[in-house]
């Protein structure tokens, strides 16, 4: 296989896996399938991201990202989304999970 090929599998299956993220936080079902709200609050999470609450932030979602990842390796079928009191059920991907990467997993 040319390493072109290589190169664009890798990045068809990361842009897979950030979709199964945007699906299995429930955000696709609370918007309705809005791309332009999904694009919208995305936006809004890399501007949020740029301020001066950048890593107070950044530092509140990956703690809130690792509990669910967490509590899913636990079993845990849902998650609950406190923000906005919504229980997510973790039915993505048969229930199984593959983090990224850069995951801690310590």
């Amino acid at each position: 296989m040319r390493t072109w090929q290589v190169e664009r599998r890798r990045r068809t299956r990361h842009l897979i896996e950030l979709g199964g993220l945007v699906v299995k936080a429930g955000i696709v079902d609370l918007t309705g399938d809005d791309r332009a709200m999904i694009y919208g609050a995305l936006l809004w999470m890399a501007d949020k991201l740029k301020s001066e609450q950048g890593e107070h932030a950044r530092a509140l979602w990956t703690a809130k990202g690792k509990q669910a990842f967490e509590a899913e390796r636990k079993g845990d079928a849902t998650v609950t989304c406190t923000s906005i009191g919504k229980t997510v059920p973790d039915d993505v991907g048969g229930g199984q999970t593959t983090p990224h990467p850069t995951e801690n997993r310590s």
